[in-house]
């Protein structure tokens, strides 16, 4: 696969110990990756542990990266093995072994969707953190917090009829921006319209 121009960029950085193209591989990369990793392992300390291991393994051997495709694959690949000998270790300690990690195509399977979602989700969070604050705001209300529409126009002294305006304006706005993720985003649209 072919790097991209960043990638080429950020990855001779790091092999030539440039701080800053560390310091962006992490800023752009470590959160996405510690709720990915805690989505494998349900655990967020073990999970920040795991991704802070990968980060500094990378800066260890920067100056002998051998990465055959995209620099987030390889991230995550790492990060995902990485979650995947945590769990076989934990399973042999306790001597539970799950179906799904002994099965490779399921394991696959359960990687790419858990990659999906993490990206998925990383996308909508961006969408809504762009959204003008007055829409931002009610949109957070109505759909992170369960507020009703009648009282999120009572706590912002707004008409119900601005309330659902804003709504309907933050999901347009979804829509439009989550077309590059169709199957995922129906399912997920579906969620935003209840």
């Amino acid at each position: 696969m072919a790097y991209s121009g960043n990638d080429k960029k950020l990855i001779q950085g790091l092999i030539e110990g440039d701080e800053k193209a560390y310091e962006e591989l992490f800023l752009t990369y470590y959160a996405r990756l510690v709720v990915f990793a805690q989505k494998l392992l349900g655990d967020e300390d073990l999970s920040k542990e795991m991704v802070q291991d990968v980060f500094v393994m990378f800066y260890e051997k920067r100056e002998v990266l051998n990465i055959h495709t995209s620099l987030k694959s390889h991230l995550y690949q790492t990060v995902r093995n990485r979650c995947l000998n945590e769990i076989k270790r934990t399973q042999i300690r306790r001597e539970h072994h799950s179906g799904i990690y002994n099965d490779k195509k399921n394991q696959e399977a359960y990687f790419d969707d858990k990659v999906q979602q993490t990206e998925l989700e990383a996308r909508i969070f961006n969408i809504v953190q762009s959204l003008p604050a007055q829409c931002k705001r009610i949109f957070k209300m109505s759909r992170y917090e369960g507020i009703n529409n009648s009282e999120i126009a009572e706590k912002l002294q707004l008409s119900k009829r601005t309330v659902e305006t804003q709504i309907s304006k933050a999901l347009k706005i979804l829509r439009q921006q989550l077309k590059g993720y169709v199957d995922t985003a129906l399912i997920l649209i579906f969620w935003l319209m209840k």
